[in-house]
């Protein structure tokens, strides 16, 4: 997951919070033997959560991030156990992996196949070695696969040019943008991260029922933090909800979303889409190729919509910890955007604003003076991805021949 806001209080970064991970439930591994004095020793292996059914979450860590893991869900089939995502491509992420599995009754030669929610490092990043190691398949939607490529075959040089050109173009100020000048005049090149990722080997179609022996899994397409993110939809009755009962299960009726209710209940995977406390990062999909105008945000919130329509009685997400209750998270997103969307344009009723100045003026979770370089090019990301949305309702729209270009309300 790129670094991406609280949901109230947001920020280009997350570190306002840690990862409640003592919420997921029973452990396999409880954290390691108690010493004489009472106190904990240091564990032995990752503490692995037996979510029932066959399904296990490994927190795999994330080297110096604040998120601290990425929860990687493993899936027993009559083929073999299937990932749902590998974590990041770091020595200590491939031994706790590793040792997860362990701890599941497994290994990784074991594996049947790796499901990957979505391109970055986070959930993508072992992937390669998974596959090495096991001969098992690569699957991930086609239009992720397409920025595994591009990333694959391009260097650092063309993205720095095409970052300074896009953050001027946004209004950045020349303090910002001149050590990337600076960079890539001194020609500093060498591979984009992400430039080993694997090249999936098969296609999550959206709506395809899985082909995973013994399993209802089905994906469930949720553009908005990439343009191919997947959220995979357990069409099984939860091992915790009698049937019949609650949210969990029923056929459904009268849902034109939805026909017949086909699965609804069940369990769902998250990937980043649908996060317990976390609002996830929704930028522009960033193609140096490409000058289509696309709506990210958009995109998200049409994809929210999809996700409520399923009712499932439990949300497995990539980070944190699994909840229930997907109706009242998705209408805390929704609102959230709704609101910012209203003060993005309420500003610009005021005067006409670059997306760097619109930034400059968000709600972040720190002043937008302590919030790092990196972080502010996300922030402007985020901005432009708002700014598109009013556009695309009709209640903002570029003024014609500003450089940088600036925006005004309408409508």
């Amino acid at each position: 997951m790129r670094n991406g806001p609280q949901a109230d209080d947001e920020g280009p970064e997350v570190d306002a919070e840690e990862p409640r991970v003592d919420a997921e439930g029973p452990r396999i591994d409880d954290g390691g033997p108690r010493v004489d004095d009472g106190s904990r020793a240091a564990p032995r292996g990752p503490r692995v959560t037996d979510h029932g059914g066959g399904i296990w979450s490994i927190p795999v860590p994330i080297p110096d991030n604040p998120l601290g893991h990425t929860l990687v869900h493993v899936i027993e089939t009559d083929a073999g156990p299937v990932l749902i995502d590998t974590g990041w491509d770091d020595p200590t992420s491939w031994q706790t992996l590793a040792d997860g599995l362990t701890a599941c009754g497994t290994s990784v030669r074991a594996l049947h196949g790796v499901l990957v929610t979505h391109h970055h490092p986070d959930h993508h990043g072992l992937s390669a070695r998974v596959r090495e190691e096991s001969g098992a398949w690569i699957a991930m939607h086609a239009a992720d696969t397409a920025v595994v490529r591009r990333t694959r075959r391009s260097d650092r040089g063309q993205w720095l040019g095409y970052l300074v050109e896009k953050l001027a173009a946004a209004g950045a100020p020349e303090t910002h943008t001149a050590p990337l000048r600076t960079a890539l005049a001194e020609g500093r090149g060498g591979a984009l991260p992400g430039a080993r990722a694997a090249l999936p080997d098969r296609e999550i179609e959206p709506n395809e029922l899985l082909a995973l022996p013994g399993r209802r899994l089905r994906a469930v397409w949720t553009p908005g933090h990439t343009p191919g993110h997947v959220c995979l939809h357990l069409e099984e009755q939860h091992p915790g909800n009698p049937a019949g009962s609650g949210s969990g299960s029923g056929s459904g009726s009268g849902d034109p979303g939805n026909p017949g209710g086909r699965g609804r209940g069940g369990r769902l995977f998250s990937g980043d889409h649908l996060l317990p406390t976390i609002s996830p990062h929704i930028g522009l999909y960033e193609d140096p190729d490409s000058d289509e105008s696309t709506d990210p945000l958009g995109d998200y919130l049409d994809s929210l919509e999809r996700i409520a329509r399923l009712r499932p009685a439990e949300v497995l997400p990539a980070h944190q910890y699994a909840f229930t209750d997907a109706q009242a998270r998705v209408d805390e997103l929704t609102a959230h955007h709704a609101e910012r969307l209203s003060d993005l344009r309420a500003l610009l009723s005021e005067r006409d604003l670059t997306p760097w100045q619109l930034a400059e003026t968000m709600r972040w979770n720190r002043p937008w003076e302590e919030i790092p370089f990196g972080s502010r090019n996300i922030a402007v990301a985020e901005a432009e991805a708002h700014l598109r949305h009013l556009v695309k309702l009709g209640r903002a729209e570029a003024v014609p021949g500003s450089t940088p270009v600036t925006y005004r309300a309408t409508g």
